[in-house]
């Protein structure tokens, strides 16, 4: 199995292309984990809308990305994950017994500039698995 992480970032759908054509050299099957939090309160709840479903809407991204990305015919079965939490701790936890974790270099972080993303760090520094970090070719060393 290899895990990828995908939030939606440019990043993370050229994660997802090297993920499905490495599971595609390899026979392994690919789980795409997106995550989502609440926004952080300070003692106070927000007035949700009743029909605010954030698992839904970020399973409904996600599985966009996947079609724009993989096409209709990924080659490969792919499994979706989608979790409430911080996508470091998610992506650690989700690469238990993987042979493989893949990552974007950055994601929807405030520090768009960065060559390396504090998840994409995270990851390559905790993960129980080897960690493949997918840079843009325009990324500076």
């Amino acid at each position: 199995m290899i895990v990828v992480g995908v939030d939606g970032s440019e990043p993370s759908r050229r994660a997802l292309r090297w993920a499905a054509d490495q599971a595609k050299l390899t026979g392994a099957e690919l789980t795409v984990v997106t995550t989502w939090e609440y926004p952080p309160t300070l003692g106070w709840a927000p007035p949700y809308p009743s029909d605010f479903d954030p698992n839904a809407d970020a399973e409904k991204a996600v599985r966009a990305t996947i079609d724009t990305v993989l096409g209709a015919d990924p080659g490969v079965v792919v499994h979706l994950r989608v979790s409430e939490g911080h996508p470091a701790f998610v992506l650690t936890g989700a690469a238990k017994g993987a042979e493989l974790l893949v990552v974007g270099s950055r994601g929807h972080g405030a520090f768009a500039g960065m060559l390396l993303g504090s998840v994409s760090e995270y990851c390559a520094a905790h993960a129980p698995c080897p960690v493949v970090v997918v840079r843009h070719p325009d990324d500076k060393p």
